[in-house]
């Protein structure tokens, strides 16, 4: 299967073009190399690499298979070739431009490869030496007899399997030793060719078996290892793969199918329903249900209508759609994402660098060990057969490969289900931090709540319907910008209030608004307005049927969230579309069930509640009061519930709205505390105390007017980042939809991530300790094909399998 890369330009999926951070003479090369799936590859490709002249930087990510190197103008076909010198083929740069099909890319995959093949061969052979040596002795006689040493049929068998199986590792050996690399390849070489070369050399010493095993057991090691690496970048293809390659274009008032490359910012495409969009852009003409799973991980489709966003790689669903495209296809959202995952990995966790760090001094220490038990050994205690042999079975061990891939696998893992579930991370390193996260600080507008003011309740007054009450705000407030005027309008509209005739509108400065509405002069606003005109707020009487709360956008969850108060007129969460009953409102006037204390008791409730209220009159009389909000978004109480269950310890939310708002909200979601009348500093400066007390803390916000405390943070997670670049390039994790459920999910996965790393981490080094320890033991036979299958094949089959079940986390669990 060919791959297309995020940035394909036409010379197929290299990546030749100017780099920004440095002069014009500065250009980058981004190649392909699907071998390059380990990280003794990766050395040895990033160090023949880093000789040739003129080369500024290599950077390598075995996980992608990609290189990427910054040079002063060197021919691309120098650097190829520095690549194939080492032994690796370059599957993006042939004559024709486009990408080429690598061998174990092929219909039958990494089980099929040529390297496959000849390790299946090599097993073969082996099990039929095994056969005739152990189970038919009778049949196991000679073949040859040359210069005194006889060649038996199962020595015969086993030969042609260390050919066989061991021909490619002996050619990877030959390239780590022409640039020094004291890798694998070369470890497993030396192995390989020590135990035929003196099971050749001396007379009655047949370790055959051992070496074909070697071979066999060394290939099935490094097919896994290629399996599961191929694993994490068939997620990163799949994503990519998201995005359709053509799209039909309208020019000149007729419909053109071409490649999305050649889709110009500005033109028009169509889209039909049951198709794929195939470029971020904004609705045009037509409606239709859109599926934003791929990007924003939202299970509900979500409608669009003219002027909606939306983006490359979701579908419609019944409708069709005409899009104007703002974004080029290498620019678009889904190649952001893509891209920012595979460079995940170069943001390498601590473990990572701590594995590396040890890798260093344990190889050097281990081959010292085994070349002491070779030569050194047998000197002083004598039996230099068997130490030869156990040599070799350290030099087996002495590349920690499960060890070394335990967390760079892990975090591609995860990442990639991540990002298939709408949460990008932006490295392994913040996937580690935010597992360790036991704190979590929360901004309060377009986070814990919507960030959009919605009315919550209305109470119809002195014979007025709330209809009405709706219908003569609206009027007054269809002329004015502010927020609170939308919501009331909007909400107006959603109770199909009639629309009145208005005329003489003014604005009163700080209060409210005056019209005329069918004739008459009403005024709405603030209660310091009313009381101006010469109100008794103390006492006002309830419209006869009872006032309603207005139909507000909340769900049941919203509503068991809100404050609950004892008074239903001023209490919306207590029920979100219903009548409030005359009978069960407070008392204020002695034995008048249906007169309210206004100024006392009713408007304090409601901005005790965090809303804002608004009433609503003529000069004579007032006619109804409307209460507004920033609802608090649904799953905000849920969320926070499911985060203490994970185990954060500490949850609080940060805010510039007053301390009584702030409260409200912080009583209606849970938190632990809550900070009001803040500014941006100020958010920081809680930030950095939270640090000093908890460690690791995550702050959630917008991504934008968040940015300081999220930069402070040890984690910064931006949402609703799906349409906003700032936040998908700033923050350090982005929920891609406006969906504050998919925090517990993340931090799960983080929490999750971090154990199975330990467990890889720890469990391969564990074993090669052990083995360590008891090959050179005195009585100690550990067999050099156990050693093999424990210590290497065992290992890395054990460790990409755990690192594999981060996939299976699913956001909803």
């Amino acid at each position: 299967m060919t791959t297309r890369g995020s940035d394909e330009p036409d010379d197929g999926d290299a990546d030749h073009r100017g780099s920004a951070a440095a002069d014009a003479e500065t250009l980058e090369l981004s190649l392909s190399v699907p071998d390059m799936d380990c990280s003794s590859c990766a050395g040895k490709v990033g160090g023949a690499l880093a000789n040739v002249e003129g080369v500024r930087n290599v950077e390598t990510s075995p996980t992608t298979g990609r290189v990427t190197v910054t040079h002063d103008g060197v021919a691309r076909e120098a650097l190829v070739a520095a690549v194939e010198g080492a032994g690796y083929e370059v599957t993006n740069v042939d004559a024709a431009g486009d990408g080429t099909e690598t061998e174990d890319e092929g219909d039958g995959g990494v089980w099929t490869s040529s390297r496959a093949k000849k390790t299946w061969v090599s097993g073969l052979f082996l099990g039929l030496g095994v056969l005739v040596q152990f189970l038919l002795p009778g049949a196991n006689g000679e073949l040859v007899a040359l210069a005194g040493r006889e060649l038996l049929l199962a020595d015969a068998l086993y030969l042609v399997g260390i050919v066989a199986g061991g021909a490619v590792i002996v050619r990877n050996g030959y390239y780590s030793a022409r640039t020094l690399s004291l890798d694998i390849d070369f470890l497993m070489s030396a192995a390989i060719l020590s135990a035929t070369g003196i099971s050749l050399a001396v007379p009655g010493l047949g370790y055959y078996v051992e070496a074909a095993s070697l071979a066999f057991l060394f290939n099935v090691a490094e097919l896994l290892e290629r399996y599961s690496v191929d694993r994490a970048r068939d997620s990163l293809r799949e994503l990519l793969e998201l995005s359709p390659d053509v799209a039909t274009v309208v020019r000149d008032g007729e419909r053109e199918t071409v490649p999305v490359e050649d889709v110009a910012v500005g033109e028009t495409v169509v889209v039909e329903p049951g198709e794929k969009i195939p470029m971020d852009g904004v609705v045009r003409g037509g409606a239709s249900a859109v599926n934003q799973a791929p990007i924003t991980g939202e299970s509900v489709p979500v409608d669009k209508d003219v002027g909606d966003e939306v983006f490359a790689g979701t579908i419609t669903e019944t409708g069709y759609l005409e899009v104007e495209t703002t974004a080029a296809a290498a620019d678009n959202t889904i190649s952001r994402i893509v891209e920012l995952v595979e460079d995940a990995e170069a943001n390498k966790t601590d473990r990572e660098q701590f594995v590396e760090r040890f890798a260093d001094y344990y190889t050097p220490v281990v081959v010292g060990a085994a070349l002491a038990a070779m030569f050194v050994a047998p000197l002083l205690v004598g039996g230099w057969a068997a130490w030869f042999v156990r040599g070799i079975s350290l030099l087996v061990i002495a590349c920690p490969c499960a060890f070394v891939i335990s967390t760079p696998v892990t975090v591609v893992s995860g990442v990639t289900s991540a990002a298939k579930n709408g949460v990008l991370i932006k490295g392994g390193n913040h996937l580690e931090t935010m597992g360790e996260v036991d704190a979590i600080a929360f901004d309060k507008t377009g986070t814990l709540t919507t960030g959009e003011l919605a009315v919550t309740d209305v109470v119809g007054l002195n014979g007025t319907t709330d209809v009405d009450v709706l219908g003569c705000a609206s009027a007054l407030e269809r002329r004015s910008e502010h927020p609170v005027a939308d919501a009331i309008t909007a909400a107006a509209a959603d109770r199909d209030a009639p629309e009145r005739a208005v005329s003489n509108f003014e604005s009163i400065t700080g209060k409210g608004v005056r019209a005329d509405v069918d004739g008459e002069t009403h005024y709405v606003g603030k209660p310091d307005l009313f009381e101006g005109l010469g109100f008794d707020l103390d006492h006002v009487h309830l419209t006869t049927d009872g006032g309603t709360v207005a139909d507000a956008p909340e769900s049941d969850a919203a509503a068991d969230d809100a404050p609950a108060t004892s008074d239903p007129t001023v209490d919306a969460a207590d029920d979100a579309t219903g009548d409030v009953p005359v009978e069960d409102t407070r008392p204020i006037c002695e034995g008048r069930a249906d007169c309210l204390d206004l100024l006392a008791d009713t408007i304090p409730r409601l901005q005790s509640a965090g809303k804002t209220v608004v009433l609503v009159g003529t000069a004579d009389e007032i006619e109804g009061l409307i209460a507004i909000a920033d609802e608090v978004r649904p799953e905000a109480r849920r969320t926070v519930e499911r985060l203490r269950a994970n185990g954060v310890d500490h949850l609080v939310m940060l805010t510039g709205d007053n301390e009584r708002t702030a409260g409200a909200v912080a009583d209606a979601v849970g938190v632990d505390d809550y900070a009001a009348d803040l500014l941006p500093d100020g958010k920081v400066a809680h930030v950095e105390q939270l640090r000093e007390e908890y460690g690791e803390v995550a702050m959630v916000g917008d991504g934008i007017n968040d940015a300081p405390a999220l930069a402070t943070a040890s984690v910064g997670v931006a949402m609703g980042a799906a349409g906003t670049d700032t936040a998908i390039e700033t923050a350090d994790v982005a929920l891609m939809a406006d969906d504050l459920s998919k925090l517990p999910y993340l931090h799960r996965l983080a929490r999750t991530g971090n154990g199975v790393i330990r467990q890889n981490v720890w469990g391969s080094l564990l074993v090669k300790a052990a083995l360590a320890v008891a090959i050179p033991l005195p009585g100690v036979v550990v067999p050099l094909w156990f050693v093999v299958l424990a210590g290497d094949v065992g290992m890395t089959t054990v460790v990409t399998g755990n690192a594999m079940r981060l996939a299976r986390i699913s956001p909803d669990e």
